[in-house]
């Protein structure tokens, strides 16, 4: 069995993503065998995540890596994934990761894990994830878009759906569909009015919450008694956007921290969101167990901002009972192996995880294999577009594997 691949060379490149920024890239070489990452970035971002990028933006980072990384990572042992990350840290030297920048750290990382999988003939899912039970997610699609992702749409961040077909394949192609009728009702209600789309194209118009809630509850039914399967409905309030001096600032009213616990928890009670992630600031971690609490076993609740993947964070939130669920965003924490950390101490928890794209993506697939390699209950990447789709077409051909 091999216990020693060395890496031969590393080198890393800016390429642009989806919203038309550059963001990096990393390839890693071995002997036989590479891997290549892009690293996604977030516009939405937890205050306790690693800082995408240093002052100078990709440029800079690339400097700091070629200065300061580079040749002592060529010939560290490729099969020592942690080490490997350990080392990274080091050699970066600050807690957020502010002189390398998160998303290069990340880029590095993940080649490594792809190129060793390569060597090891083996998926990326298979290698990442032989401590964890492997099963693949649902899609979990952003089909209504407000907050940061859109310049004219719903206070709340994104109104989701997860179609529970028999395949991913089948799910896939339904959450498309949901998108599409969704788009056909904003039209027919908005004559004469623009709808565009936002950063994960899903819609984006100028409806307040309660009318997206009204139109994806509609087009949910529709294709659910069409096809003859349940939808489930999600929402990700990124409560933090909007909040300021204590109260949630909607586009027509105020809320106080208590009204807010209760209408995040009516979205679930009421409403029938099964899934509902960050509904309340990201340092209330008690405000987010209340909620918890009101919705019981009736829907997940799911802590992103509030964690940004980071281990140490998820043990207060468990602690606390703070949420039922958790996001996993691998260039928020900067490495594989932290975040299989922070998946470890989810999955012994009992809590259901979410394994997630960035609003400002690149086409590499990485998370549709983390996704499988973590046991996730959904994978969440938007329903259309090149960079979601590359994602969504990746599981259906590891579908392949499970069928």
């Amino acid at each position: 069995m091999l216990s020693h691949i060395p890496i031969a060379d590393i080198r890393a490149r800016k390429v642009i993503d989806s919203r038309g920024n550059f963001t990096v890239e990393a390839t890693v070489d071995l002997e036989y065998s590479t891997g290549i990452c892009s690293s996604p970035s977030g516009a939405s971002t937890g205050a306790t995540e690693m800082q995408a990028f240093p002052k100078g933006g990709p440029d800079e980072s690339i400097k700091f890596f070629e200065k300061n990384l580079k040749n002592k990572l060529i010939g560290f042992n490729s099969l020592d994934q942690q080490g490997l990350d350990t080392l990274i840290r080091e050699l970066d030297g600050s807690e957020y990761l502010s002189n390398l920048g998160g998303n290069m750290a990340t880029a590095i990382s993940v080649a490594n894990a792809k190129a060793v999988a390569q060597a090891l003939d083996i998926p990326l899912y298979r290698y990442v994830g032989g401590m964890f039970s492997r099963s693949l997610p649902k899609p979990m699609g952003n089909v209504i878009g407000g907050g940061r992702h859109s310049r004219n749409g719903t206070t709340i961040q994104e109104f989701l759906v997860s179609t529970q077909g028999k395949t991913f394949m089948e799910s896939a192609y339904l959450n498309t569909r949901v998108h599409r009728r969704i788009g056909e009702l904003l039209s027919d209600k908005l004559k004469g009015v623009s709808v565009g789309v936002g950063d994960e194209r899903a819609w984006t118009a100028s409806i307040d919450d309660l009318e997206a809630v009204e139109i994806i509850k509609q087009a949910t039914k529709e294709l659910s008694n069409e096809h003859k399967v349940k939808i489930l409905m999600g929402v990700d309030f990124a409560a933090t956007e909007f909040f300021k001096d204590g109260k949630y600032h909607y586009k027509k009213e105020v809320k106080s921290r208590d009204q807010q616990i209760d209408f995040a928890a009516s979205f679930t009670n009421e409403l029938g969101f099964y899934f509902n992630e960050d509904p309340i600031e990201d340092t209330d971690f008690e405000g987010f167990a209340e909620v918890t609490k009101k919705v019981g076993k009736k829907g997940v609740i799911v802590g992103d901002d509030i964690y940004t993947t980071n281990p140490k964070r998820l043990k207060k939130g468990i602690e606390l009972k703070s949420t039922s669920g958790i996001l996993i965003k691998v260039n928020q924490i900067g490495t594989l192996s932290s975040t299989v950390e922070t998946v470890k101490l989810a999955t012994e928890a009992g809590m259901s995880r979410t394994v997630s794209h960035r609003s400002g993506e690149t086409t590499d697939d990485f998370i549709a294999h983390l996704s499988v390699a973590f046991g996730a209950e959904f994978i969440k990447t938007g329903t259309i577009g090149g960079e979601r789709l590359a994602k969504l077409n990746e599981l259906i051909r590891i579908e392949e594997d499970f069928l």
